[in-house]
């Protein structure tokens, strides 16, 4: 794979965890929020991050349609890896969105190694926190990965 080409699966992962966000705080569509990728509304820059590379319109659109049509099972997934008394609604809304864009790429790409899904999305949770969340992000998806890719652990 060329540095363009994981460029844009950079900027998909983004952009999907921007729509997700959108659609759970703003009430957007699933085709809302493609429309807007496709346009190069999606992703946006974020204060870590400025991307200037088109997205891979097929894996957003795998991971935004995935993680709705999947939400109930990826949420039971991450719920099930998060601590004692915690449940997925007092997340932060952004770290959600990461946790649910990751989990459906896990389940959906099976092309895509685990370590590799995992770093990125644990990038992308440094671009928008400064504590502990992008530690939080590796390992809930990491135990993650164990549930949705049990044959790859």
């Amino acid at each position: 794979m060329n540095e363009a080409e994981i460029d844009a699966r950079r900027a998909a992962r983004l952009g999907a965890v921007q729509a997700l966000y959108q659609m759970e705080v703003a009430g957007a569509s699933t085709a809302d929020v493609i429309a807007e990728f496709d346009a190069g509304r999606l992703p946006r820059e974020t204060e870590a991050s400025i991307t200037e590379t088109e997205g891979d319109p097929e894996l957003f659109k795998t991971i935004v349609e995935k993680a709705v049509e999947r939400q109930a099972t990826l949420d039971r997934a991450i719920a099930r890896h998060l601590s004692k008394g915690w449940r997925l609604e007092r997340l932060d809304a952004v770290a959600r969105a990461i946790l649910r864009a990751g989990s459906a790429e896990l389940e959906q790409r099976a092309d895509i190694p685990v370590a590799v899904v995992i770093d990125e999305y644990v990038e992308i949770a440094k671009s928008f926190f400064d504590g502990p969340e992008p530690g939080f992000v590796n390992a809930t998806l990491d135990a993650c990965a164990r549930d949705l890719r049990a044959a790859e652990a």
